[in-house]
């Protein structure tokens, strides 16, 4: 599997990537178009696509907190057709490596709380990837779903340091979308 990485706004890349994120995440659930290319052109993302021969079958868009220094995975997903085969785990194995090759001091997502069947299980699966689960339960006013933040350490020197319940791990997604959505004209999902 390859793994295809840019900073900059690739509308190639993107047209491969669109059909990937577009089927896992409902259109209420998701960054228009115009927010993403927004987000490029002021820094603030990276897309990875990853690739089996020539054909998409993973994509993810993360971006910074550089007051953490922490990678914030914004979204991530595996192809339908291509669920089950462990390519999930590997994206987040090459996510990993991405970040640590940046210096970052790990990685944070947030997950979806409300208790599930379906919830329960991604976050089954990202504890089997080695993320760490808050206790800290963050209710936007824009959506109805409830979230929690997900962690993985990368810098055992100075690893990510949940207070009690882990809100200040939130807080780094929370800036995160701030930056996504500042200054925008049309709405989005968080």
């Amino acid at each position: 599997m390859r793994h295809q990485v840019t900073d900059q706004w690739d509308e190639e890349m993107w047209l491969q990537a669109e059909p990937v994120y577009e089927e896992a995440f409902p259109e209420h659930g998701r960054k228009n178009k115009g927010i993403i290319v927004k987000m490029f052109e002021r820094g603030l993302c990276a897309l990875h696509v990853w690739y089996i021969q020539a054909a998409p079958v993973a994509m993810a868009l993360t971006g910074m907190d550089s007051k953490e220094n922490l990678l914030v995975i914004d979204y991530i997903a595996v192809s339908r057709r291509e669920r089950g085969k462990g390519l999930g785990l590997a994206c987040l194995e090459d996510l990993k490596r991405w970040a640590e090759s940046r210096n970052c001091r790990g990685i944070v997502i947030e997950a979806e709380a409300d208790p599930s069947e379906e919830n329960a299980k991604r976050i089954a699966f990202w504890k089997k990837a080695g993320y760490t689960a808050t206790d800290y339960v963050h209710t936007y006013i824009w959506v109805p779903e409830t979230y929690k933040a997900m962690y993985v350490s990368l810098d055992v020197n100075n690893p990510i340091e949940p207070d009690d319940n882990g809100k200040n791990v939130f807080e780094s997604i929370l800036r995160y979308h701030e930056k996504a959505y500042r200054n925008k004209k049309q709405g989005g999902n968080h």
